[in-house]
């Protein structure tokens, strides 16, 4: 009884310490989950019992972004895009894969910053302006590239998918190789 005791009590003490940033982080991590979910799902999924469920995914990589429930948050949105395509038939749209790409990369980053974050920091607002506007950078990047390889794909007929297939490899063995030079210059 005396450990349940202790543990409310360092509960207590933590939740009086929290500042606002670590908490706003970790707001934009549930609400990020939240609008992944909310885009991959379809809408008859999102009625009633489902929703709440969902309202629980997102809620798990906000109180947990060092563990497993960002990765268990990521695989239900992609879960809930297969189900929206393949099972209800909706029509992939650009705006809706680039949008749910957006947001599962900004959830991974937010989490990456929660991680790292005490609950009780101080922290200099020009440090999470930095971390957005690079991760922004990022997906402005990714959204160019994403589109370039679409339009690729509809030259040429049927040829272009083969065209646009080989090209979003060579560009994925790019990164790689990149990858793997940064860290070896480490």
């Amino acid at each position: 009884m005396s450990a349940v005791t202790e543990r409310v009590r360092a509960l207590r003490y933590a939740a009086a310490r929290i500042s606002l940033t670590p908490l706003l982080v970790r707001a934009g991590i549930f609400l990020t989950v939240l609008v992944g979910l909310l885009l991959a799902y379809p809408s008859q999924v999102l009625l009633g019992r489902p929703l709440l469920a969902l309202v629980a995914v997102a809620v798990l990589p906000a109180v947990g972004p060092r563990r497993v429930w960002p990765t268990f948050a990521a695989l239900v949105t992609v879960g809930g895009w297969l189900v929206a395509t393949d099972g209800y038939g909706r029509p992939i749209a650009l705006w809706r894969l680039l949008a749910v790409a957006a947001v599962l990369y900004l959830t991974h980053t937010l989490c990456a910053l929660a991680a790292v974050l005490p609950y009780d920091a101080v922290v200099d607002p020009g440090l999470i302006v930095r971390w957005l506007a690079r991760a922004g950078g990022v997906l402005l990047a990714t959204f160019v590239l994403g589109v370039l390889l679409v339009e690729v794909g509809r030259l040429g007929g049927d040829a272009g998918h083969q065209a646009a297939t080989v090209v979003g490899l060579l560009v994925a063995v790019a990164v790689a190789a990149l990858l793997g030079w940064l860290l070896r210059r480490r």
